[in-house]
């Protein structure tokens, strides 16, 4: 598990407070979303932890909140998530209003996992390195980067090989291995189909892949 090549890495390091910092959809990607939920909570427990937020936990959180993107949530796996929170399959048919299964979600999801879902941030960054879900928009300032733009951005951002301000580390896009640029690095290697999940160190001699197989 990842977890432990951490843990492990950071006892060999001896370094001081440790910042690890996710980079959301946490969830629709396989069956076992509650469950990841619970531990990331539970990891948020012993080390210093900055979740960021994906598109797939802000379309769950859009539907919690009333809008009707049911059908579109289902596109990103939404139904895997929704089972794994104990909803009847029966429910999640097409026949189902979409209220109904907002409400048995809403009656059914942890308040804890619901505070965890709600305070995921946007980014996260440090002098030299901006961390986010999918990237950023060229030539906005980071202030007033779209909620779409953040959480969704693919070809603009990943056509651009120019200076951000800083490296960006971010998922969102698959890629087979780590992907190292001048101003970016993409560390999205796909687990929910590759089984394979990819997390850096970056330290004063900048980053170093630290890889996990996730067990089948």
């Amino acid at each position: 598990m990842v977890f432990n090549e951490i843990d492990s890495d950071k006892a060999k390091s001896h370094r001081g407070r440790t910042a690890e910092i996710y980079l959301g959809d946490y969830i629709d990607r396989g069956p076992e979303s509650a469950s990841v939920i619970s531990k990331l909570i539970s990891r948020s427990r012993d080390a210093y932890t900055i979740f960021l937020r994906g598109n797939h936990e802000q379309m769950l959180l859009d539907f919690i909140a009333g809008e009707p993107c049911l059908d579109v949530w289902k596109t990103f796996g939404a139904i895997p998530t929704l089972l794994s929170y104990g909803i009847p399959r029966s429910i999640l048919s097409h026949q189902w209003p979409q209220e109904e299964v907002r409400g048995e979600i809403v009656s059914r999801l942890p308040g804890d996992h619901y505070q965890f879902l709600a305070n995921t941030a946007a980014y996260c960054e440090t002098e030299r390195y901006l961390f986010v879900h999918a990237d950023v928009r060229p030539g906005i300032k980071l202030e007033s980067q779209t909620r779409e733009d953040i959480l969704g951005i693919r070809d603009a951002f990943l056509d651009f090989d120019g200076d951000y301000g800083w490296i960006v580390v971010h998922g969102h896009t698959p890629v087979l291995a780590p992907d190292f640029r001048s101003n970016r690095i993409n560390i999205d290697t796909g687990a929910y189909v590759t089984n394979y999940l990819t997390c850096i160190r970056i330290g004063e001699n900048g980053p170093h892949v630290l890889n996990s197989r996730l067990s089948p």
